[in-house]
Order: structure tokens, then sequence, then C-alpha cells
């Protein structure tokens, strides 16, 4: 379980980028933190991870407080930044010198994802593309088996194939024990992924709620303009008329579109969150 409790933080005293958030994630879920660019994803991440330090407020990660980087806090979390950087090491090298570091780390299971992938496992890392190395790093952190899986926009720099096998591949990993966080502002490569979804703006938590929740206060449709007389928190012109978010009063069976959604609670935020007041 991870526990955020009363979290401030800015890079400028003067200038809070967080001001006491609260947020709990537990185990046993896929998270989806959505956000533009420069929204506070990758800040509110690093907090987490222990590479920034809160000006106040506590931050629990199974227990452990991340600021204190204790190896055995280390060794149960990975964390792949949006941009990844790998020495001029051969693959075997690299396994022989960062494998110690987490014991339940599946060498077997790491050459498979790279044959899945497509990656030659005798060849330098240097080598590789920018593209190839990112998902190199991708195989090694799902080989590592750690509680705490997060990810900064794991999909750019994927072609289309590597992001379905990556979809693919985090579905299967879940367990009831492990969390893993995605941030992403490409929202529809996490569609039918995530469990639960959190949208942060400027600092802000917009929202916190499972896909469950969201599809049972919110509908999600196309209709003709004519028959637009609801409150509608998105509406975007479509072929077919308008798809549009609106509260799901009469209770309809829609599927959640988290492009949509996240325009939503982003335009609405406020209108939105109310709704999801008592979750």
């Amino acid at each position: 379980m991870i526990e955020i409790k009363d979290l401030s933080f800015g890079y400028n005293k003067n200038k809070l980028l967080y001001k006491n958030l609260n947020l709990t994630l537990e185990n046993g879920c896929i998270y989806g933190l959505l956000g533009k660019n420069g929204a506070g994803k990758s800040t509110l991440l690093k907090n987490i991870i222990g590479l920034l330090f809160p000006n106040s407020g506590e931050i629990s990660v199974n227990g452990f407080k991340p600021k204190k980087r204790l190896p055995g806090f280390l060794e149960s979390i990975y964390f792949i930044p949006e941009e990844v950087d790998v020495p001029p090491l051969s693959i075997k090298r690299y396994l022989n010198l960062f494998t110690p570091f987490y014991p339940k780390f599946d060498e077997k299971l790491f050459y498979e994802y790279l044959n899945d992938l497509e990656i030659e496992s005798n060849i330098k890392l240097s080598s590789l593309s920018l593209g190839q190395q990112k998902k190199f790093i991708i195989a090694f952190a799902l080989a590592s088996n750690t509680q705490v899986l997060i990810m900064d926009e794991p999909t750019n720099g994927l072609d289309i194939p590597s992001k379905s096998w990556l979809r693919k591949l985090i579905a299967s990993i879940v367990n009831e024990d492990r969390i893993i966080i995605i941030s992403t502002h490409q929202v529809r490569d996490l569609d039918n992924l995530i469990d639960r979804v959190i949208v942060v703006d400027e600092g802000n938590l917009l929202l916190h709620a499972s896909m469950f929740d969201i599809a049972q206060r919110l509908c999600f449709k196309t209709v003709t303009e004519a028959n637009i007389n609801e409150q509608v928190f998105y509406s975007e012109e479509s072929m077919k008329g308008y798809s549009i978010v609106t509260k799901n009063t009469l209770q309809e069976d829609s599927k959640v579109n988290l492009e949509h959604l996240f325009n939503a609670v982003t335009r609405y935020g406020n209108e939105v969150k109310t709704l999801f007041n008592n979750v």
C-alpha cells in the first residue's frame, strides 16, 4: 500500500505544486495517472520513490519511508523514467551488475521478454535504438518482480506492436501484492488496462476513482445535437453526431472513454469531482 498524507511539495518554497495532497493506493491494482505535460505527474512519482522530498507531509510505501532510501525499499520498487539512459555495456554485463539489487529477478523470464521484443541478447546496449533501449529497460523492470512498478510515459518511443505487447504483459503480471502505476498523457494507450484512474492538473488532484465507479456515475455516448438536453461535461463532434460525457442519471451502460473522461475532468473538475465524493 502507498499512503500519501498531507503532502506539500514545491520546487520553489514560495510556490507549492502540491498542497496537502492525500492519496491511498491499494495493492493488486493498476493505476493510470493522467495529466497534461507539466501537470505534476513526474513530480508526484519522484516523491513516491524518494528522488524528491516533500516540503511537508508523509509518504509510506509498504511501510517504508521513501526518503530514507533503505535497501529493503529499493529492492521492492522499480521506476522507469520517461527518458531512459543505458550504459555502454553488454546485456550480460548489465545483468551481472544490476540483478543483485533485485532478489526476485527472473533471468529466464527476462530473456523471454527480449525474444518477444526481438532484441538480440548478445548485443551492446549502446548500439540499440532509443526505442529498443526503452524496451530493454521495460523488460528488465518486469523481470525484476518488484512489489511496486512505476512507469512514467512508458509508451513514448514504442511502436504499435510494442505498445500492444506492453499492455498484455502488464495485465498478466498483476497480482494481489503488486501495485502498478502508469503515468501518461497518451490516455488511449491505457484502454482496457487500468483498474483505477488518478487525474492531476497543476498539482491538484481532480479525480481518483475506479473504472467501475466512473462507469456508474458518468455516461459516455454518442447523440445528435438535438438530443443533448442534459449537463454535458465534454462534447466532441464525430461522424455519427456528438460523443459526450454526462452524469449517468439513467444508469445507462457505457464503455469508459479515457480520453473523453480526461477532457471532462480537466474542464469541469469540481463538478465531476462532486459525483465521486461518496466513493
